[in-house]
């Protein structure tokens, strides 16, 4: 319908990344590449599939923003609102981090490029660190750094599964820091910015949507207190790699029911673009 859409964008040394805009009522949200490639190897997603290139510069990063913000002015994501001031000129004010590569393992370029998001113009983006969500698959050590950085961006973990055993296959780097240790992190993140995190979870067909780790997640994340988390389960998106489908939408709505009925906030996530392959996990 025109409100999504993809870039692929050829580096200067011919590496390929791509990047998706999506209107959303009341903000456009950019999601950025951070890495050429991913060396993370999800089996699941897409760019896992391909590896790794090489990381993405600070500048490579940021110009997918300016880029996007250029395609806007130019009408390329449909019609504004006509609502309010219709002659404000509309831009990206929300930035995830959930594109190709593991922002976290590019931590410094990463980092300066989301403090030049916040500076004020003309020297930075001036965007609202709250509209910026920065996303790991868990590598602890850079979320409990993260958390020194005293910018207020919203932290999500791709967690997928609440048990190591069935992690362990899903996320490899899962062998390094195991779920206890994540969740630490990710709870120690809550605590020194009192932001809430965001738990990511992508329900796999007659793979993770049992109803006992619905209860282990519920537990895992209670464990750690109440309050300091969101979970977003959705169904796993197709790749060419993978040979297991996502769960019907109405085992995603229990699973999101088993973990409200154990206190746990829960949402399910809005998904959008797959069929131009511009959903999570579908980026290559």
């Amino acid at each position: 319908d025109g409100a999504t859409v993809k870039f692929l964008w050829r580096l200067f040394d011919g590496a390929l990344v791509e990047s998706v805009l999506m209107r959303y009522p009341g903000r456009i949200t950019l999601c950025v590449s951070s890495q050429c490639g991913c060396g993370m190897n999800c089996p699941f997603c897409a760019t896992g599939q391909a590896g790794l290139t090489r990381n993405m510069s600070t500048a490579e990063i940021l110009d997918q923003v300016v880029q996007a913000n250029r395609v806007i002015a130019e009408g390329g994501l449909g019609r504004a609102r006509e609502e309010g001031n219709g002659a404000e000129a509309e831009r990206v004010n929300n930035i995830v981090f959930m594109g190709m590569g593991e922002p976290l393992a590019n931590y410094k370029r990463v980092m300066n490029a989301v403090h030049r998001m916040v500076t004020d113009a003309p020297e930075g983006l001036g965007m609202s660190a709250r509209g910026i969500t920065v996303s790991t698959v868990g590598l602890a050590p850079a979320i409990r750094k993260l958390a020194d950085e005293n910018i207020p961006v919203t932290f999500a973990l791709s967690l997928h599964a609440p048990d190591d055993q069935l992690r362990d296959e899903l996320i490899p780097v899962n062998s390094r820091w195991k779920v206890d240790e994540v969740l630490d992190a990710a709870r120690a993140y809550f605590d020194r910015t009192g932001r809430r995190v965001s738990i990511e979870y992508a329900l796999i067909k007659d793979m993770n949507v049992h109803g006992w780790r619905a209860e282990l997640l519920a537990e895992n994340l209670n464990a750690r207190g109440r309050g300091w988390v969101h979970v977003n389960p959705i169904p796993l998106n197709p790749t060419p790699g993978w040979p297991t489908v996502g769960s019907p939408l109405a085992r995603v709505r229990q699973f999101r029911d088993q973990l409200e009925s154990l206190g746990v906030a829960a949402t399910i996530r809005r998904n959008r673009a797959t069929d131009i392959d511009a959903a999570c996990g579908q980026l290559a």
